[in-house]
């Protein structure tokens, strides 16, 4: 049967992109990038023994070129409904060059693209995380220049040069804030096609990623954050799932441009409770 369906693009093959698939995806097409393309398999196996619709192709991130690929080959399929965006890499796994290739550069082309092609009524999710919101506040400028700077001009802005970030964490942190940042401005033109778009940013989730992290350098570190935050544990992939499937529903058609902190309140306490740093 070569009928035509509705298509969600899942960029990002890991734990958090999964539940979001399978809360969201059933009765469609998904198309599942990711740059290992191992990964990309692993989860469209899964996914499809459990009765779902899944290709998996190889999708890097950084590249304009890349995801100009998966779209086309995702447009085969139907047009395009869904966007979800868990792609990305970590403070401990990439220099800062990469981070910033990858998380900020990447993200910002992402939406920019499936923003050309998105269906009318579609919606997308990016995930951020709550590095975002842990940094300093930047100037109303500096947040203007991660909105609305055009894509291929953003890695030469003077405040995302390597001399002006401190490290690994600092360029997560402020790759994150972009991603927010360019989600309000992409909404705007998101919203000229009828679609949807926000963010979430997540505190720790349990994932075989974060596992590693507890029983590593940082690992202490980690678990005091969640012993300490008011919900006293870590998250799961599913309740993050939980916040896209309300996005992403009819029940979210007045929500976009907006991003959503789940954190396990971990945020409020670094800012005004016992995880608050010792030094200002």
């Amino acid at each position: 049967m070569n009928m035509k369906k509705d298509v969600m693009i899942l960029a990002g093959a890991g734990q958090i992109g999964m539940a979001i698939a399978r809360r969201m995806g059933y009765g469609m097409k998904i198309v599942i990038g990711d740059k290992n393309i191992e990964n990309a398999k692993n989860i469209s196996d899964i996914l499809n023994k459990a009765g779902f619709d899944t290709v998996a192709h190889e999708m890097d991130l950084s590249s304009r070129e890349s995801i100009k690929n998966i779209l086309v080959e995702a447009q085969k399929y139907g047009e395009i409904t869904m966007l979800v965006n868990a792609a990305g890499v970590s403070p401990s796994q990439a220099p800062i060059e990469a981070i910033l290739k990858v998380d900020l550069y990447g993200t910002a082309v992402l939406l920019e693209e499936v923003g050309k092609v998105i269906a009318e009524g579609g919606t997308g999710v990016t995930i951020s995380s709550q590095s975002g919101h842990r940094m300093a506040a930047l100037t109303p400028e500096q947040d203007r220049l991660l909105a609305m700077t055009p894509t291929d001009e953003l890695l030469s802005l003077p405040m995302l040069q390597p001399e002006n970030i401190g490290n690994t964490l600092h360029a997560y942190q402020i790759a994150k804030r972009c991603n927010v940042k360019r989600v309000m401005a992409e909404a705007v033109k998101w919203g000229e096609r009828g679609a949807r778009l926000n963010s979430i940013s997540p505190g720790i989730i349990v994932t075989p990623l974060a596992i590693d992290e507890f029983n590593g350098p940082r690992g202490d570190f980690y678990k005091n954050m969640f012993a300490k935050c008011p919900a006293g544990r870590p998250g799961t992939a599913d309740e993050v799932a939980n916040v896209a499937e309300l996005l992403m529903r009819p029940q979210g058609a007045f929500i976009t441009g907006a991003d959503f902190l789940i954190d396990g309140g971990a945020t409020a306490a670094y800012f005004y409770g016992p995880l608050q740093p010792q030094e200002k």
